[in-house]
């Protein structure tokens, strides 16, 4: 997220944060593809990481951007952490170790989507190379340890960094040492949003195993096909992970709200600075918990959207859903992403058709699957199913569903090129995780320094 918002809407009552979701229906003629994706930053001299401050930086690179593309600075205590379109068509934001994230505006079709990719990757090149900074995609950072990874001077994730060994084992890997692709997606009423919900939630290990590039930390094998996958399952728990409500069969905007009520917070913006909220949660905060400690103590719907931004399911619920499931990955990955859910979600039959194969699979189910996925990937079992096998049908059903949206490109062609990648896992029976790992022990003679050549944006 690029910019925590300031909306001063009072909230009256947990109403206000049920219809603050609900409002976010849309016809299906109205929906769009928001597609978000994020990598590593370092010198292309030796592989060390880029710092936020000095001449070749991320500053550098920020600063830069905002002159080639017009786009409007966003300023945390007098620094440059993001920049935004000032027509609201996408946004560039840091994660905390300095990772450069592309948030993309909402687009119509995939073509658009891999089009927009491509343009900023191009830009960000543009900016990059005389600074000698080049750009890795892969889900988990392959050499660097946490000491050598820079943090970035943004408000939220000084609260964090504080926050995170007070709640999990993994939290600041996930905030330093990781990169995803996610894709951002619309429903049209509340019932629309259960089907798409309970589906990809069932669904997001799949995209974990599909998507896993994140064999290696600090130059070594780390025993796992998604580092990344594991690293979420013990980051903090009371905010992360599968929601057992979800699976609810009258799952409604109201469940997800009373969920998040009594998630602790991280913080809230008053006149500019953060103020750390960690202490309580935001059903204290609306019951006057921070009375007496900051001046404008009441809840704002400013307050409520800044709070979503900070839980992290395995599927995200604001005004859209949001699917985190997946590794980050070279650029036809960055495609194949949003593909491969547009294909299951946004095409009645197909959504039809992935409901009647995951409705019969329980949270414990899900739970078991999610935890198997980081360490073997496609080959973990549903049960006595082989993932791999369900892969091989869940990817029917979302070609055949971009097959009937039919959207074209200036050529003819239709959006399943995209799931090129997928296809390619399959035939392999690889994830680009395992490529990595045989090309360590092989070509590479047991060194990670060359993914970040052969690897590079």
């Amino acid at each position: 997220m690029a910019r925590d918002t300031t909306d001063q809407t009072p909230v009256t009552s947990v109403a206000d944060l049920t219809a603050y979701l609900a409002s976010g229906a849309r016809p299906k003629e109205r929906f769009r593809i928001g597609t978000e994706h994020e990598k590593f930053a370092f010198f292309k001299a030796d592989n060390r990481p880029v710092p936020y401050f000095g001449e070749a930086s991320i500053q550098a690179l920020l600063t830069g951007m905002a002159a080639r593309n017009g786009w409007e600075a966003i300023i945390d205590e007098g620094n440059v952490i993001g920049l935004a379109d000032i027509h609201g068509n996408g946004a560039i934001s840091l994660e905390p170790g300095g990772q450069f994230e592309l948030s993309g505006a909402p687009l119509e079709n995939l073509h658009q989507t891999c089009k927009e990719s491509n343009q900023h990757l191009a830009v960000l090149r543009e900016i990059a190379e005389p600074l000698g900074i080049g750009f890795l995609g892969v889900g988990g950072s392959p050499k660097w340890t946490f000491a050598e990874t820079p943090r970035m001077p943004k408000s939220r994730y000084a609260i964090m960094t504080r926050y995170m060994p007070k709640v999990g084992t993994q939290g600041l890997d996930m905030m330093y040492r990781t990169c995803t692709i996610q894709v951002n997606l619309d429903f049209s009423s509340e019932e629309d949003m259960r089907r798409k919900m309970q589906v990809s939630m069932r669904l997001q290990p799949l995209a974990t195993a599909f998507f896993a590039s994140s064999p290696f930390t600090e130059g070594k094998p780390n025993g796992l096909l998604s580092w990344r996958g594991d690293i979420w399952r013990d980051t903090d728990n009371r905010r992360s992970g599968l929601l057992p409500a979800a699976f609810k069969p009258d799952f409604g905007f109201a469940d997800y709200v009373e969920w998040a009520l009594d998630v602790p917070m991280y913080f809230v913006v008053r006149d500019g600075h953060y103020h750390d909220c960690t202490h309580i949660t935001f059903r204290q905060f609306m019951n006057g918990a921070l009375r007496g400690e900051i001046a404008e103590w009441q809840p704002s719907m400013g307050d409520w959207t800044n709070h979503l931004s900070t839980l992290f399911p395995d599927v995200r619920l604001k005004r859209f859903l949001e699917m985190r499931g997946a590794d980050g990955g070279p650029w036809r990955k960055i495609c194949a992403l949003p593909a491969f859910w547009v294909g299951l979600l946004y095409d009645d039959e197909a959504l039809a058709a992935a409901e009647a194969l995951t409705r019969h699979w329980s949270f414990e189910d899900v739970q078991a699957l999610r935890d198997a996925v980081p360490a073997e990937a496609l080959k973990a079992k549903l049960g006595t199913t082989s993932l791999f096998d369900i892969a091989r049908e869940v990817l029917t059903i979302s070609r055949a569903g971009l097959k009937r949206r039919n959207r074209l490109n200036g050529d003819g062609v239709d959006e399943r090129q995209f799931l090129a990648p997928l296809e390619e896992v399959l035939a392999k029976k690889s994830t680009l995780a395992e490529d990595l790992l045989a090309l360590y022990h092989g070509r590479w003679n047991q060194s990670v320094e060359p993914i970040f050549t052969e690897y590079q944006y």
